[in-house]
Order: structure tokens, then sequence, then C-alpha cells
């Protein structure tokens, strides 16, 4: 009997100490937290609506395979989750090749074409991650100017600053100030500062415009596909000296975490997905206010791939 008993309290313990090595969702410190080979694969997205929506359509794509998914949203920013991503807390997350390239892993990179972007990200990530193949589709940030500005000034383009910007205010996410794709980029390559910098989250874009369209800033860091660009007549200002590289959509994954029918499943979303594709969805969740759950299973429904 006292066998039996303490067969039984080692076999409690055992199950509660696997428990606690699985438990939350976040698996943060734990490498194999986002699921091995036929396990579930835990799919992330960063803290603004087109990575979530990106995201769902991994997502999707992946159960129409039969993987299990755990959907881990509105995470924060590649501050925050690419380490998640390398220890295998995130298995997949949707990602812009060259704005990781030179966030996360070479901050003073010069690729600026797609396939120069992949070659550098291939010998440079870490062992424990990959990017699988990135999609026609692109959405880059941007020096976006509200019209009376661009009138104001005739600006076409982000040298056209030089001499202005220093009467201008720029808003955009917190981490705009420092990174390489953002101010200090934009100083270096332009030599232009403006008179000031507001900080928002990721996620204010309908904020930034409204400020944008109400001349409390008359500048922004914009996502490109940003439909609310188009519906406001704002102007993106081209980059002749590609402060903003090429950025694909493209997913990164924990290599130890997704098998070959993983692979093959988010492969042929990005062989689908353009660039108009994203601007069609993004006015549907943005602007139509439609459920990200619904656009992602229409496009990827459309696309042939559920």
């Amino acid at each position: 009997m006292k066998k039996l008993i303490r067969g039984a309290v080692v076999g409690l313990v055992a199950a509660l100490t696997l428990s606690a090595c699985g438990g939350g969702d976040s698996g943060d410190d734990n490498p194999l937290a986002g699921g091995g080979a036929g396990g579930t694969v835990t799919v992330g997205g960063a803290n603004f609506p087109e990575s979530n929506l990106l995201a769902e359509l991994y997502a999707q794509a992946l159960e129409a395979k039969g993987v299990k998914v755990t959907r881990k949203f509105n995470i924060g920013a590649r501050e925050v989750y690419y380490d998640q991503v390398v220890k295998g807390g995130i298995s997949v997350m949707p990602e812009y090749n060259g704005a990781l390239l030179v966030t996360s892993v070479d901050e003073n990179s010069k690729a600026a074409t797609t396939e120069e972007i992949n070659a550098e990200l291939k010998s440079k990530l870490p062992a424990s991650v990959e990017m699988l193949a990135s999609a026609e589709a692109e959405d880059k940030d941007s020096v976006t100017v509200n019209p009376q500005t661009a009138a104001k000034h005739d600006l076409k383009s982000i040298a056209d600053l030089e001499g202005v910007a220093k009467d201008l205010v720029i808003a955009g996410p917190s981490e705009f100030e420092t990174r390489q794709q953002g101010l200090k980029g934009l100083k270096e390559a332009y030599g232009i500062e403006f008179k000031e910098f507001k900080p928002f989250d990721a996620g204010a874009q309908s904020t930034l415009v409204k400020l944008l369209v109400e001349d409390e800033i008359q500048a922004a860091d914009l996502f490109t596909t940003d439909p609310t660009i188009e519906q406001n007549k704002l102007v993106v200002l081209e980059d002749p000296k590609n402060v903003f590289n090429a950025q694909n959509v493209t997913p990164l994954v924990h290599k130890e975490s997704v098998d070959q029918t993983a692979r093959a499943a988010l492969d042929a979303v990005s062989a689908k997905l353009t660039t108009q594709d994203l601007l069609d969805m993004m006015k549907r969740v943005v602007i139509d206010k439609d459920d990200q759950e619904k656009v992602a299973e229409d496009w990827l429904k459309k696309s042939g791939l559920v």
C-alpha cells in the first residue's frame, strides 16, 4: 500500500512539474514552448492591426493543414517579441524583412533590395530562427505629410525637407526616434532634424492620421499600406536614399517549432500575397471595421488556400 501511495505522489508531482513547465501561453523562456513538429504552433502578432491580420492569415492557413495553433497577438514592438521567437516562445511571427535586419540583426547594414536583405538575414540570424519565403507584399515605414504641408513647401521627396524639417513636428511610434529606419537614419542620410518628435504607441496609426489631418503634426511615420493615407489625401514622400529599405512580408520562424507541413502552409501564403491584397484587406479592417478573422478567411478562400 505504501508503494502505491508513494507511486501516486510521485506521479502527481511529475504531472504538476510538467504542467508548470508548459504553463501559460507566453513561453518566453522555454525553447520548446512554441511546439515542435506535430505539436502546437504559437503564432504571434505585434502591436498594430496589419501584423495581427497577417498573423491570423498564418494561423488559419496552418489550421487548414491540420496544424494546432495558439494565437498570441498584440505582443508589442519588435524590441519585445523578437527575443521570444529566438527562444521559441513564439513559433511563427509575421515580419518585414528589411526592418528586421536593421532593427534587430545588423543596424549598420546597407542592404536595400529584397534579395540583398534576405541574403544577409540568412547569414546573420541566430541559429534557432530563420526567415521563410518572402511575399511580394510590402509595407514600408514612410515619412508622410499632410497635403497643406506638402503644398506649402513643394514636398515630394524626403530630400525636400532640408531646411524645412526644423519647422515641422513629426510623430510616430516611440522606437522611431532611435531606429536606423527612423530619425537616426533620416539625419545621417538626409541631414534633416525636425522641430519636435512626438512618440505614440505603434498601434496608434489612426491617431497619427487624425493629428496630420488637423495639422497638429505636419509629418508622421505611417505604414504605406494604411488605407487612410489615400482616403485623407496624405502625401508619402519618396525616399531616394533608401532609409526605408525593402520591407517584404516574411514569416520569421523558430526552426524547431515548425515542421514541413507548417512551412509549406506558410510558404503558400507568401506565394499568393501581394501589396494590393494587403491594401484591400487593411481597408476592410481599418475603414470598414470588418473582423480580421473574416477578412483573413475570405482572402484564404479566394486564394485557394483553405
